[in-house]
């Protein structure tokens, strides 16, 4: 009986639903406030600038409203029986400055935010057995689910490609074969797509959000610091292929320094514009929408250079053989997002149309000739109503569906596997063969058996049981290399 003493002493300490509690935790202890801080909202009108700013948030446990008006403790139980919500207010902490000085400062309430069966914000966590049952709970319910409308809802893990890593593949456009490096860099709630393109006679190419089309990348270099040869070929290494490929690229551009890179690429995103315009326009572009997680200002812009001379390197490599192509289904290329950071999305998301909510208030505000007040700014309804819907129908952002679904209540075990499913972003009607292939390193990670039959063949997986997700973001970890001897690149 040893053996069964180990595993009830594993899933004591490591639940089947785990992942969900921790991410939803992580998500309303230290991202919410994250995102609040992110927010800055600023307007004019002739002769003065209005900026609402945002403090602190504060969220409280799940209250129910009265006909009366009375306010008393909301049970997930009761919730379900009178088809509720069972949510969380959201309260943050406002202010209106008007140039600079500060004229109304309050606490408002701004919406409902969902709350997570045994989270931290649940009635239910920590209660014991006996206790439970009063409530009129299951004990052996391990949460991880919401209660919208009295219906239970699950919010299903979504794999996707790992944001901020390179993967290069060969490919074939227009007939000819060309070798591609890909990165999703994600920043904050933007998702920019860098990609470079190496044609077979060693011509290199970038494009990105904002960016003119058959962009060389040494312009591009050179407008981010390494304007001479000199600096280009110190660079990247000394390997002869390498070397072949810059005096390639390098040969025939017209670009001589840093001011002449700059002017180039404002003529391509702002032509037209006076001269100290264009290049105000391609410094921006460079800093807001190239490798945005890389950093956003100025003295970035060398880092990202150094970050593009080794997409480009692995590229080189790949082409010439010294370099297998990257394997986009091996799972070191994968990310699961589960509650945590599907709700993350979602608040984002929603504040942000909450902001353009305020904004046109302003401006109403402004035509009528009120007094600017911050209680009448807001509208909860405005973010409400768009989290409530999303988590509703299961219609994301970016018109994602089925991310949230009706919970498995058939049987037990049913429940706690609909708590444990990942599924892909891919279209199931189409084949994506490769995807839906059993892949080497899905063990330990991925259960090899439990998918359904038909189109969602592959596309729709479990967790394997011993399968737990780090839910909390290392920070600190460049100090703690430089501490070990890594050179960390400076202006």
């Amino acid at each position: 009986m040893y053996h069964w003493e180990v595993v009830e002493a594993l899933f004591k300490e490591y639940p089947l639903v785990k992942q969900h509690i921790d991410s939803y935790n992580e998500f309303v202890n230290h991202k919410i406030h994250k995102i609040i801080e992110e927010i800055n909202l600023e307007t004019n009108k002739p002769g003065e600038k209005t900026e609402v700013r945002f403090h602190k948030i504060r969220l409280e446990k799940p209250v129910v409203t009265e006909a009366d008006g009375s306010k008393r403790e909301l049970t997930p139980t009761e919730a379900r029986l009178r088809n509720r919500t069972y949510s969380a207010s959201v309260f943050v902490e406002m202010s209106i400055l008007e140039d600079g000085i500060e004229k109304d400062k309050e606490e408002m309430y701004i919406g409902e935010l969902p709350v997570m069966i045994k989270s931290d914000l649940c009635r239910l966590k920590g209660l014991s057995v006996d206790e439970l049952i009063n409530h009129g709970e299951d004990p052996d319910d391990q949460g991880g689910y919401f209660i919208i409308n009295g219906s239970e809802r699950v919010l299903v893990s979504v794999e996707d490609l790992a944001p901020n890593r390179m993967i290069v593949s060969k490919e074939t456009k227009g007939g000819k074969h060309v070798v591609v490096g890909r990165i999703f860099s994600v920043k904050g709630g933007f998702r920019a797509k860098i990609e470079l393109e190496r044609k077979d006679d060693g011509q290199t190419y970038i494009s990105f959000p904002a960016s003119p089309k058959n962009l060389n990348i040494f312009i591009v270099l050179k407008a981010l610091g390494f304007d001479t040869k000199a600096k280009m070929i110190k660079a990247f290494s000394d390997k002869q292929e390498v070397l072949n490929d810059i005096l390639i690229n390098l040969e025939g551009l017209e670009i001589k320094d840093e001011d002449d890179a700059l002017d180039y690429l404002g003529k391509r995103v702002a032509a037209g514009q006076p001269e100290e315009y264009r290049k105000n326009r391609a410094g921006y572009i460079l800093d807001n929408y190239l490798l945005p997680h890389v950093g956003l200002k100025s003295e970035d812009r060398k880092k990202k250079a150094y970050f593009l001379v080794r997409m480009v390197e692995r590229c080189i490599e790949v082409a010439t053989g010294k370099r297998e192509e990257d394997d986009r289904d091996h799972y070191a290329n994968k990310r699961v997002k589960i509650s945590g950071k599907l709700m993350e999305e979602l608040f984002r998301y929603a504040m942000s149309y909450f902001v353009k909510d305020i904004k046109y208030q302003i401006e109403r505000a402004f035509t009528r000739g009120r007094k600017m007040q911050i209680r009448t700014l807001v509208r909860p309804d405005a973010m409400s109503d768009r989290i409530k819907f999303a988590m509703a129908t299961g219609t994301w952002i970016n018109g994602r569906t089925g991310i949230s679904q009706l919970l498995d209540r058939i049987a037990h075990i049913s429940t706690l596997s609909h708590l444990r499913r990942i599924i892909s972003p891919l279209q199931k009607t189409q084949p994506h063969f490769e995807a839906r292939d059993l892949h080497p390193t899905h063990i330990g990670k991925i259960c090899p058996n439990e998918t359904p039959e038909g189109q969602s063949v592959g596309l729709v997986k479990n967790m394997a049981l011993s399968c737990f997700i780090s839910t909390r973001e290392i920070e600190g970890l460049e100090k703690d290399l430089e501490e070990i001897g890594l050179t960390l690149i400076k202006k």
